[in-house]
């Protein structure tokens, strides 16, 4: 299962991202969709998981969790907007964490791409950085892998460009 990762791209969706969507199998989006169109053009492309971000309004809520937790390939998957870093995470992140058991932890907000073990939980952080061109990254990024027999494999962060 190849995926294409990405967050807060506040309603920002060009070219060179629909290319990369093209290759994935699923596209995540950890939430800052910014923009229901946003939303429309990936699912038109690909299947589309995600959660919603702090700046995303009713049309976006109404359609994507606040937190979404599921299984790929063998994978527990968990995913928040605003989830922090290990050993920092948000507030009460950690407990849901803790109950849910996630093998893969995804968040974005911070816009800074990021992917860390954590060893206390036994799970894999990511954060695919910004998307947008909305925030104060100077770089564009996400991130795409491939989930085989119940691993991570061939994890790549990609560059979309310059912010501005």
């Amino acid at each position: 299962m190849k995926i294409f990762l990405l967050s807060d791209t506040h309603g920002f969706i060009d070219e060179q991202m629909q290319d990369l969507i093209h290759e994935a199998d699923e596209v995540w989006h950890a939430g800052d969709f910014g923009d229901y169109q946003v939303a429309n053009r990936i699912q038109e492309l690909r299947p589309l998981r995600g959660v919603y971000g702090n700046i995303d309004g009713r049309e976006i809520r109404a359609q994507y969790p606040e937190q979404l937790f599921f299984d790929c390939e063998g994978l527990k998957v968990g995913m928040i907007h605003i989830g922090g870093y290990p050993p920092k995470y948000a507030p009460g992140v950690k407990k849901i964490l803790q109950e849910k058991r996630p093998e893969i932890f995804i968040s974005g907000h911070s816009h800074i791409l990021k992917v860390v073990k954590d060893h206390d939980l036994d799970l894999l952080h990511m954060n695919p950085g910004a998307a947008g061109k909305q925030g104060f990254h100077r770089i564009r990024t996400a991130l795409r892998f491939e989930i085989l027999d119940g691993e991570v494999k061939n994890l790549q962060a990609i560059e979309l460009g310059k912010r501005g």
